[in-house]
């Protein structure tokens, strides 16, 4: 249980203090999403699904830009999303490594080690 509070306070810690840039990731591709919607005459929360969609890499292909300028954006959206989506994965691994060697004790893992050795 020590480990799981422990997590949960690391991680939200550490999204407190990426909150900025994954806001910026985050406005940035639904403003580009609403770019798109424009282009291709959708409606505004087509435009905002759609960009969502497309940066979590999804892409269900429900809705589908088909002018030039709409696919060169898409890709801009997808390569911010894969950004986003790294830092959030960043963010849980290291919360999850800090709240590993502050809940386990160093004798247990000697003993743990050794034994594999």
């Amino acid at each position: 249980m020590a480990f799981t509070i422990i997590f949960i306070e690391l991680f939200f810690l550490f999204i407190y203090l990426v909150a900025p840039l994954l806001i910026l990731f985050t406005l940035l591709i639904i403003a580009l999403g609403q770019i798109v919607s424009s282009v291709e005459e959708w409606k505004r929360f087509d435009g905002l699904y759609w960009s969502l969609i497309t940066a979590t890499t999804v892409g269900y292909g429900d809705i589908r830009p088909l002018k030039k300028t709409s696919k060169v954006i898409s890709v801009i959206i997808a390569l911010l999303g894969l950004m986003l989506t790294g830092i959030i994965i960043s963010v849980t691994l290291h919360a999850t490594s800090v709240a590993l060697e502050k809940s386990l004790n160093k004798n247990v893992i000697e003993k743990i080690l050794d034994k594999v050795d």
